[in-house]
């Protein structure tokens, strides 16, 4: 690990915001609503109890074990074969992660900006920028996200000004109208799949300067992303209404819809700016986690002779794993949130089970 590295309190919970809502705020509202319809906005809830059960999960293991990330406590807990397998089964699934968040990349940015540009040459040089960040470090991308993350505060909210006067509440009547079934089942794609990357904190916290205040950070992150959600989701379903469930990118379509004619118009660009500066910060700590899991399984000193090597890999993957847009949108509509749930979710939680249970067998053994 390069201990030379090190994140303020501050720092850590705004990658956290932007890690999550950069690819979220676009394409969520229209997979929530196409399960939860009128009440989705309330399958935020319980979607972010799995954010809070995560960073629960992630702050004890760390103070357990200081300094160390997943990779190398799960070793500890778990032995050393079955450790490695754990090492190998994040690696791959941050893998597909990278090449996932890219080709939703590519694919929004040829639908919208460059129809007419291959995808390979989308993909690969969006891949080597965020390359060129993981090289930089987690301190650079950590200092680069702060101005980020105040642009797209910058641009979203009048964005959101601008949409309220086009709601119609009425859309969401009646609440829970459909049962509590249809709002739970829109809860599945959010909790099991996005709120709970939170789990980043198992390579993450061994960089923060301030330890303590890790869960601190975290929670208030958490509840700015819930936030956000829910205002996003509740505005997209109160001027689109039912079709909010049969767009891909059914946010983008509310801000094409929305402006002030003659002054500002065709605001989708800003769309297109939120995007790129999110996916940018996403895929560069994905990147950065993905070429420091590799270094810890193989004994490698430095990440970053990881790197390079990681994100050609990445680009071949980009047009190798799905074969089309359908595919990809299959996947992250069905597959994905199952798939995030045992990698967010069961893994951590089972690694503090097995740590607490042989901590109380070693008490135990001491009396």
């Amino acid at each position: 690990m390069q201990q030379s590295e090190k994140i303020t309190g501050t720092q850590l919970g705004l990658l956290l915001f932007t890690f999550i809502v950069s690819t979220n705020l676009l394409n969520v509202p229209g997979i929530m609503t196409m399960f939860g319809k009128r009440d989705a906005w309330i399958s935020v809830f319980p979607a972010a109890l799995s954010g809070l059960v995560s960073i629960w999960v992630m702050t004890v293991l760390a103070n357990r074990y200081p300094g160390l990330t997943i990779i190398e406590y799960s070793s500890k807990i778990v032995g050393k074969w079955i450790g490695r397998l754990i090492a190998i089964n994040y690696i791959y699934y941050w893998y597909v992660s990278i090449t996932t968040i890219s080709m939703q990349h590519t694919g929004f940015i040829n639908t919208i900006l460059l129809p007419k540009s291959p995808s390979i040459v989308t993909s690969l040089t969006f891949l080597i920028l965020c390359g060129l960040a993981a090289i930089a470090g987690l301190e650079v991308i950590a200092r680069c996200n702060e101005f980020i993350t105040i642009l797209i505060l910058f641009y979203l909210i009048p964005i959101l000004i601008l949409t309220l006067g086009d709601v119609n509440f009425n859309q969401l009547k009646p609440v829970l109208g459909d049962g509590l079934l249809p709002m739970l089942q829109g809860a599945v794609s959010p909790g099991g799949g996005y709120m709970n990357q939170l789990f980043i904190l198992g390579w993450l916290l061994p960089y923060l300067n301030q330890p303590r205040k890790a869960r601190k950070v975290s929670l208030i992150a958490l509840s700015g992303i819930a936030l956000l959600v829910i205002t996003v989701v509740m505005l997209t379903i109160t001027v689109l209404g039912p079709l909010t469930g049969k767009l891909t990118f059914s946010f983008l379509s509310v801000i094409q819809y929305v402006g002030i004619e003659g002054s500002f118009e065709r605001l989708e660009s800003i769309a297109v700016a939120l995007w790129v500066m999110g996916c940018f910060v996403k895929v560069a700590i994905s990147l950065f986690i993905f070429s420091l899991s590799i270094s810890q399984l193989f004994g490698i000193r430095n990440y970053r002779e990881i790197v390079f090597p990681a994100t050609f890999l990445s680009v071949v993957g980009t047009v190798w794993i799905f074969k089309n847009g359908a595919e990809l949108n299959n996947y992250l509509a069905f597959t994905f949130p199952l798939a995030a749930f045992f990698n967010h979710s069961l893994i951590p939680l089972a690694l503090l089970m097995v740590d607490t249970i042989r901590r109380s067998s070693v008490d135990n053994l001491r009396l």
